[in-house]
């Protein structure tokens, strides 16, 4: 019996260290780095979207999963130095928010760590897949344009609603390296409908003032802003801008005209945020982002704020609002 005994307290002692080893390896705490070069306040739908979509997959934050969030408010020479403090972290992966600019900044500080795009503008180009059906590298995710051409489509949906429209203002961040190819679309799709065009630029929040006074003093009837995180991180003061010069403005996020904008067209980048996740999934399971595809949106989305029309003295036709996804009253 007493050799039965010292058997058994053996045992429990065993199950007592395998237990806890089994349950730390099976829990294991993957560290993800989010880099955006907006604001969490000017993104906080698409980051909750990114968290779902996490959850769905079967993550918990805190315990399966740990998520070092960094954002450089607008900023963009601050986004390497994120980027930095993300590797000295030894993130596993490192989601980046921004378009172009934050993966160009991600993947110049580290060409090993996986990087999932949520939300590119045409990842292609700019050098940071080799094609989206074999990206190569340690680039992969989401585009959140097919291409350029979007652009076109903004300034033919532009014209459709300002019948008599002629002049044509564009806004871009020339820093952003996909503004480029915007305005050569936009220039192209101008031509098609016989408009004249007018552009400014704005590297930062200080230059706004200065190319909306450009844009009234060319008489711009209208406006497309080229999409740039800094932009979209000062929404407000832009709109506030747009409002004041009377322009009716096309935008490529919902935010805008959920913050007071007149329209958007482009995709649902919120939606873009949840699909990130599954890239993640993925990649922690083994696969190599280079072997990912970039996935393309399928679905676009046209808003009209009929509050914003009003306010401006804007009188929508109504072909125009038929074809809205969603009209704000």
């Amino acid at each position: 019996m007493d050799k039965n005994i010292l058997v058994s307290i053996l045992a429990v002692i065993i199950l007592a260290f395998v237990h806890p080893a089994e349950a730390q390896q099976a829990t294991k705490l993957h560290r993800i780095g989010f880099l955006s070069g907006a604001s969490l306040s000017s993104t906080a739908s698409r980051v909750e979207a990114f968290r779902q979509g996490l959850q769905a997959l079967g993550y918990v934050e805190g315990k399966t999963i740990a998520i070092e969030w960094r954002f450089a408010e607008g900023k963009l020479d601050s986004v390497a130095k994120l980027a930095e403090e993300l590797v000295r972290l030894k993130a596993e992966i490192i989601v980046v928010a921004g378009g172009e600019p934050v993966a160009l900044a991600a993947r110049r500080v580290s060409q090993t760590i996986p990087i999932v795009m949520a939300n590119a503008f045409d990842p292609v180009a700019s050098g940071l897949v080799a094609s989206l059906a074999r990206p190569g590298g340690s680039v992969t995710g989401l585009t959140s344009l097919t291409g350029p051409e979007i652009f076109g489509k903004q300034t033919e949906i532009l014209k459709d609603a300002i019948s008599k429209l002629s002049r044509l203002g564009v806004l871009s961040n020339p820093d952003n390296s996909f503004s480029s190819l915007a305005i050569k679309e936009i220039e192209s799709a101008a031509k098609t409908f016989a408009m004249s065009l007018f552009r400014a630029e704005a590297r930062s929040p200080d230059d706004f003032e200065t190319a909306f006074g450009k844009f009234t003093k060319s008489r711009v009837e209208a406006l497309i802003e080229v999409q740039d995180p800094m932009f979209i991180g000062r929404r407000t003061q832009l709109v506030d801008l747009e409002t004041k010069g009377g322009l009716p403005t096309m935008h490529s996020s919902p935010e805008y005209v959920d913050g007071g904008g007149l329209m958007s067209y482009g995709t649902n980048r919120t939606e873009l945020f949840r699909r990130a996740a599954t890239y993640v999934d993925k990649i922690l399971k083994g696969a190599k982002p280079g072997d990912l595809p970039v996935e393309q949106p399928i679905k676009f989305e046209f808003i009209i704020n009929l509050k914003a029309a009003k306010q401006i003295g804007l009188a929508i036709p109504p072909n125009v609002l038929a074809r809205a996804d969603k009209v704000i009253k």
